[in-house]
């Protein structure tokens, strides 16, 4: 009879029995090894364990999860993001000398015995009954395979992970016929490249290329005999053993290593001695995972490339599935982002606003034509700690942006102004636009029941000096509200709103603008500065939208294998006619040569753009263009706390911040850099008319009194045609009405009425 030990608990044999388990019974099931019938080892109650016949014959191997790296469009890597930081790399690629270390130490006879050792778990069986306690185990290195492809298949999952390592006699009877079906199907060499690539070594390294990195800055290729007993000897136990945190530890563990390979004939006495003298030698280098570590201020743009991943159903038809994708791994992503755009970013936000400022700026820049994000960066740094933050200022909320965007301000009359031209209204159209005004009474919608005024709405604009009549490209200089609340009153917001479909312009939240007056005239909505770029961006290309994008390709390396995955790709549609995109980047011309816009100007090229700033300072912007690129800068705080008036910016003061004044500099140093050295194409021009000046309004109709064009107090008679300022190219339609002739003088003081002069110019 067995003896048991002193305080009670099993005996020694019957400890051994435990650990050896039903796994020698499955062996022997498979291998015809002869053993002691089940009973004689404690195992034969009903249902302690799954029928070993019941196990499914296939184990699924999933791909080892990777690091992923993500590169610029030139090729440089941004970031190296991970859930587990592991390069599998062949057997032919990982030393001699530490693929005999390792087995040297974890499996001394793996060449000489299949899925289980006998003669090794017999040894066990006597070393723990020698010492009461089980203190050697006999998993064979393709068991430990086989454990570690449970631990890989749950993932981070907690309660997964330990169901996968539980010491139990059902999950070793999986182990050994999983087991047994490896040693069959891969062999000895596969086995032993599998296992150094799957393992865990600690300090978050997976498997030995990523170990031989992070402890010696090396490849697993060129381990010498002490730096692979070193990584050998951590894998029992990564924790004990870690030569970063106890390096006395790990150097009794490194020789007791290389005393086993001298014993085993891997490397002469002499040699294991000679290396146990030697210090561990590390050269670590320290885990560089995730977006925070991302160069060139990329860290927003990497963390949008993260995002796009886990969203875009490109990759993936669930959510699930996208993030398996992406916590897999092995992903080489090449990205849209420019490094001589994104320098440029970064290099300007640095010069205008500081992170410890009370407002933030974002910034991106895309291309015309492509939709490609060439820059993005904010003030505000990736973290977590006192002015960082890991909102992307720059993106909407679904892509890990603000809650809803921020008001745009004046910057949202371009797409009204386009609006109106595409429904016929000719880029002279003339407003009273008077200081200060009320809604209309009502404005159209799309479903045909128009919004009504009862709140008896006012609007005014920036100045009392800033009364009409103006026209379309005067008004749009000086950015006068009322002029753009009256052009919306006479087409109404559905024009409007269909056209921001075709633009992708949304809320931050992704939402359709509301049909309001206020929305849609003077940019009371939350928008993305991405969003907004993209939509300028439709200007300089003619009139043709593109939605934006920020990955090329991405090629996936699995069981040696590259392959390359499919991505999203831009689409581009007509938004608007060329002529009313030709004549847009017209008026914003006007904005930037000598209207709110001057600071923002570029003195070497064509460029175009509009100033904002919405209601108590609270955000401020300017987005502009030229005929290559695209860029969207937004100023203001997060929470739309902050009044931008008595402040200090980048350390300036400004008495009160406008669109032109802190966004447009910052527009003006990005574009700047980014465009140096390429290429300056030009807008295709329209001529728009000057507006009469003074003496002009009189002098239709040669009467001396007369206030409008064709309306003098000529003699009797017929009047001829008038006359017309230049018209624009001949690619411009010019509408019937503009050139009607001058009416029927109304007599009076005698003059040459019959010769009047006064066409009429609405």
């Amino acid at each position: 009879m067995a003896n048991k030990r002193s305080g009670g608990g099993l005996s020694p044999v019957q400890q051994a029995a435990k650990f050896l388990g039903v796994s020698v019974l499955a062996g022997a099931v498979a291998a015809g090894i002869a053993l002691p019938a089940a009973g004689a080892l404690g195992l034969a109650a009903k249902g302690s364990v799954e029928g070993f016949d019941e196990i499914p014959t296939n184990l699924k191997r999933p791909p080892l999860s990777q690091r992923t790296t993500i590169l610029d469009n030139q090729g440089g890597r941004i970031a190296t993001v991970y859930s587990r930081d592991r390069t599998v790399v062949e057997l032919k690629d990982i030393s001699p000398v530490m693929q005999q270390a390792i087995v040297a130490i974890e499996d001394s006879r793996f060449y000489k015995h299949g899925a289980v050792d006998l003669k090794g778990v017999l040894r066990a069986l006597n070393r723990n009954a020698q010492s009461g306690e089980v203190t050697q185990g006999a998993s064979t290195l393709t068991q430990q395979y086989v454990k570690n492809v449970f631990v890989e298949e749950a993932g981070n999952d907690p309660t997964l992970v330990a169901q996968a390592t539980q010491q139990t006699l059902g999950r070793k009877i999986k182990e050994l016929k999983y087991a047994i079906q490896v040693e069959e199907e891969l062999g000895k060499k596969k086995i032993l490249e599998n296992y150094l690539n799957i393992t865990f070594f600690g300090q978050q390294a997976y498997g030995v290329e990523a170990a031989a990195q992070r402890y010696f800055s090396t490849s697993a290729k060129d381990l010498n005999l002490e730096q692979a007993a070193l990584l050998a000897g951590v894998v029992q136990s990564p924790t004990r053993y870690d030569p970063v945190n106890d390096e006395q530890e790990a150097i009794q563990r490194r020789n007791v290593v290389l005393q086993r390979m001298a014993d085993l004939g891997n490397v002469s006495q002499a040699e294991a001695d000679e290396a146990k003298e030697k210090p561990l030698g590390l050269k670590v280098s320290k885990p560089n995972n995730g977006c925070i570590t991302a160069v060139k201020g990329a860290s927003f743009f990497c963390d949008y490339v993260r995002e796009l991943v886990l969203n875009d159903k490109v990759f993936g038809k669930t959510k699930k599935a996208r993030a398996k994708l992406w916590n897999e791994g092995g992903l080489t992503i090449r990205t849209t982002l420019d490094p001589q755009a994104q320098d440029s970013v970064q290099a300007s936000i640095k010069n205008h606003v500081r992170k410890s400022d009370k407002v933030a700026t974002a910034t991106t820049l895309v291309e015309p034509g492509t939709g490609k994000i060439l820059g993005m960066g904010q003030s505000k740094p990736f973290g977590y700690g006192k002015n960082e933050t890991e909102l992307n200022y720059s993106v909407d909320n679904r892509f890990g942006g603000s809650a809803f965007g921020f008001p745009t301000g004046s910057t949202f009359k371009p797409f009204l102004a386009a609006a109106a031209l595409e429904e016929g209204t000719p880029p002279i159209q003339e407003y009273p636009a008077p200081y200060e005004m009320s809604y209309p009474e009502t404005v159209q919608t799309c479903d045909g029941s128009p919004w009504r005024n009862t709140g008896k709405d006012t609007v005014e604009n920036e100045d009392e000096s800033e009364v009409g009549p103006y026209r379309l490209r005067e008004a749009m200089e000086k950015s006068v509200n009322t002029y753009f609340v009256q052009m919306l009153g006479d087409i109404g917001m559905c024009p409007v709103s269909k056209l921001l479909d075709k633009m992708g312009v949304v809320q931050g939240n992704g939402d359709k603008l509301p049909e309001r007056p206020a929305s849609l005239t003077l940019g009371s909505t939350g928008i993305s500065p991405l969003t907004m770029a993209s939509a300028y961006a439709t200007f300089a290309n003619r009139g043709t939208y593109c939605t934006p994008i920020a990955i090329e390709s991405i090629n996936r390396r699995m069981g040696g294998e590259t392959k390359s995955i499919e991505v999203p790709k831009s689409t581009c549609s007509r938004a608007m006619s060329e002529t009313t995109a030709d004549t847009i980047n017209q008026l914003l011309g006007g904005v930037v040569d000598s209207g709110t816009g001057q600071q923002a100007g570029l003195s070497d090229r064509d460029n175009a753009g509009k100033t904002g700033t919405t209601d108590e300072r609270r955000n401020a912007w300017f987005v502009g263009y030229t005929p290559n690129m695209s860029g969207a800068v937004w100023v203001g705080s997060a929470t739309q706390a902050v009044k931008m008036s008595n402040i200090t910016i980048g350390g300036q003061w400004h008495e009160k911040v406008y669109g032109g004044r802190v966004p447009g500099p910052i527009w003006k140093d990005a574009m700047t850099g980014a465009l140096e050295g390429k290429e300056a194409p030009n807008f295709n021009p329209v001529h728009i008319p000057d507006p009469p000046s003074d003496d002009d309004r009189d002098r239709p109709g040669d009467g001396d009194d007369g206030e409008n064009p064709g309306n003098g107090n000529g003699g009797n008679g017929n009047g001829g045609i008038g006359d017309i300022p230049p018209f624009p190219q001949p690619s411009f339609s010019i509408p019937e009405e503009w050139t009607i002739g001058g009416g029927n003088g109304n007599g009076g003081n005698g003059g040459n009425g019959g010769n009047g002069d006064g066409g009429q110019f609405p």
